[in-house]
């Protein structure tokens, strides 16, 4: 199985590593403050899956404390992308946007910048702002959350958007040259089957999406779905299961399709469940992950062979 990591592709195209910087802008997010829902998505306790997330620093702040980490952490440094990652990131008024994405893109260091956010939540003119960047800076990307393309699961989950407005958001955003999109996709959410993973990879394949990250659902504390975990209304799935499952997923993708993430873990302080989410386990994780490709790669040449 080609797989075209999201390092690799940038050492590749630079010449060397380029580092990811986490930003917490001070955003939230429309089913969190009532404008479309009330409680964010079921699984969701951000700062879990953003360790910036809640950050009082400014972005300035936040961007050079990174900046002096890496630099003295890595030699073959090329540049940095600016992630604005924490809850969503399109989420206020273009002029207060452009205030913020122009603070990260002023440094020459910085060669663009990667904006996590919802696909109802990127009206045209924030589109335009975005693709504006593009013109001097080369890596920029927009990350939208999917989660699945299975409505009921998505209205289960709280997300308070549909499929609909995820392909209209892909659509959208790709009229304007030199904008990338990743997708994001969570394996095991309560109410999603196999064949919801294998129609979730089948979207994505037909639209014309640059990257994808794939995540198990975990449980973290203070979120509805911890509730729901210990009253036993929803388990989750076994190492075995997810590297199964995300090896069937990718089978569906094109080759050419970057891949930023096939995990994700929560600290332990924060995880419910599976105890493989477990920064502690990633290596495992990962590992698990590449010995299916193999293993298929393997009967893909056996079957070849005997035929």
């Amino acid at each position: 199985m080609k797989l075209v990591k999201f390092n690799q592709y940038l050492k590749e195209k630079y010449g060397g590593r380029i580092q990811k910087i986490s930003i917490d802008a001070g955003f939230t997010c429309p089913n969190r403050d009532g404008s479309k829902a009330s409680g964010g998505c079921t699984f969701c306790n951000n700062i879990s899956f953003s360790p910036y997330a809640m950050s009082k620093k400014t972005v300035e702040e936040q961007i050079e404390k990174a900046m002096d980490f890496y630099k003295r952490r890595f030699k073959n440094l090329k540049g940095f992308i600016a992630y604005f990652q924490a809850f969503t990131n399109t989420y206020a008024p273009v002029e207060t946007l452009r205030e913020l994405y122009d603070k990260a893109m002023e440094y020459p260091e910085i060669i663009g910048m990667s904006i996590g956010t919802r696909p109802d939540v990127v009206p045209d003119e924030v589109l335009d702002l975005i693709a504006s960047y593009t013109v001097e800076k080369p890596e920029v990307w927009i990350e939208y959350g999917l989660q699945t393309a299975n409505p009921k699961t998505l209205r289960n989950i709280n997300r308070a958007h549909g499929v609909a407005e995820f392909v209209d958001a892909v659509l959208r955003t790709k009229k304007r040259a030199g904008i990338k999109i990743c997708a994001h996709v969570i394996i095991g959410l309560p109410g999603d089957e196999y064949e919801d993973y294998i129609e979730t990879a089948k979207l994505i394949a037909a639209l014309p999406i640059d990257g994808i990250k794939i995540h198990p659902l975990h449980i973290v504390k203070h979120t509805a779905m911890e509730k729901q975990y210990k009253n036993g209304e929803i388990d989750v799935l076994s190492l075995e299961e997810y590297a199964r499952y995300v090896a069937d997923f990718l089978e569906y993708l094109p080759e050419d399709i970057i891949i930023h993430r096939m995990t994700g873990e929560a600290s332990d302080d924060e995880l419910i469940a599976p105890d493989w989410c477990s920064p502690r386990r990633k290596m495992e994780v990962l590992n698990a992950l590449e010995e299916e490709f193999k293993r298929r790669e393997t009967d893909k040449k056996l079957k070849l062979v005997n035929t």
